[in-house]
């Protein structure tokens, strides 16, 4: 079985139990709307691509030190993403909806040592991205950017 971005559900084994298939649920995996298969069910997966590499370009442009250029995006599930943020005000806090999908990938910082290991998660939809960076399972999550598109 195929999701509309080309991803090949049979070899998923991540979100197997939460996901009743793109195709089978009209676009809607994980019981929203995912906006991956609207994109592609309106411009097809060449308009997809030229979405991604305009994504990837704007992301790439932010020029946030020690993060390496990024090369993809991969579809991600927001139950998987999700992570809980410290406002400075001391309130804890989601961004993402755990139902929803997006765009993203994470990469090592390029600074790390043996013993300071950081990530960077960059999530992106057609109107925001965010770029985060965490330690070791997603633990201390700050954010780095949040940009409105």
């Amino acid at each position: 079985m195929e999701a509309y971005c080309g991803a090949n559900c049979n070899e998923c084994e991540k979100y197997k139990k939460d996901c009743i298939g793109c195709r089978e649920s009209d676009g809607k995996p994980f019981g929203k709307e995912c906006f991956i298969a609207r994109y592609v069910k309106l411009g097809g997966l060449k308009e997809l691509a030229k979405m991604k590499e305009e994504l990837i370009n704007e992301i790439n442009s932010l020029n946030i030190e020690g993060m390496p250029k990024i090369e993809e995006l991969y579809p991600l599930n927001g139950k998987y993403i999700n992570l809980e943020y410290s406002l400075p005000n001391g309130e804890k806090i989601f961004f993402l909806d755990d139902k929803d999908s997006y765009l993203g990938t994470q990469v090592e910082s390029i600074f790390n040592t043996e013993e300071i290991k950081k990530c960077y998660g960059i999530i992106a939809t057609t109107s925001f991205i965010l770029v985060s960076e965490y330690e070791e399972n997603g633990k201390n999550p700050e954010i780095i950017i949040y940009k409105r598109r």
